[in-house]
């Protein structure tokens, strides 16, 4: 009786576990649909620099993946931009990361405010080798300080 209930117990934990993490059983099960294309805007310029902060307060975090099997798409390229503080679009608030090996990014900026009633947002442009390129827009839940934005791309033709 006491065998089963400790595997029992140990079965129920490691699903907590996995499920909590986003990871494992959570991610098998996921349905991959791919991530909604939002607005390009007028503001976006190529060849942002490659760097994974443009200022504190808001860190914006996730995986890309692809829409076939839910596996990591590694190295794909993310632009990113933003307004800044004072409401403006700069080249201090753009930049370029690469998404690792297990398809993971993290990108670390200043609170999005919102301008000429549009709500707070981040652009993003994802492109991957096999994938057609995806335009999104991520927008943050008011007063938090941190997201995960998973990305789902679909392969090319």
């Amino acid at each position: 009786m006491i065998r089963i209930f400790s595997a029992a117990l140990v079965l129920a934990l490691c699903l907590l576990y996995l499920g909590t993490c986003g990871y494992g059983l959570a991610a098998a099960t996921a349905t991959c649909e791919p991530t909604s294309s939002d607005a390009l805007g007028p503001f976006y310029k190529p060849d942002a620099l490659i760097r994974s902060s443009v200022g504190t307060g808001y860190v914006l975090r996730g995986v890309v993946r692809t829409s076939k099997d839910c596996g990591p798409v590694a190295g794909a390229v993310i632009e990113l931009w933003l307004a800044g503080p004072n409401g403006e679009y700069d080249d201090a608030h753009r930049a370029t990361i690469i998404a690792d090996a297990s398809g993971a990014y993290r990108f670390e900026s200043n609170v999005p405010p919102p301008y000429y009633g549009r709500p707070p947002h981040i652009h993003l442009r994802i492109s991957a080798k096999g994938y057609s390129t995806l335009v999104t827009q991520h927008y943050p839940a008011a007063s938090t300080k941190e997201a995960v934005f998973d990305i789902v791309l679909v392969p090319s033709q």
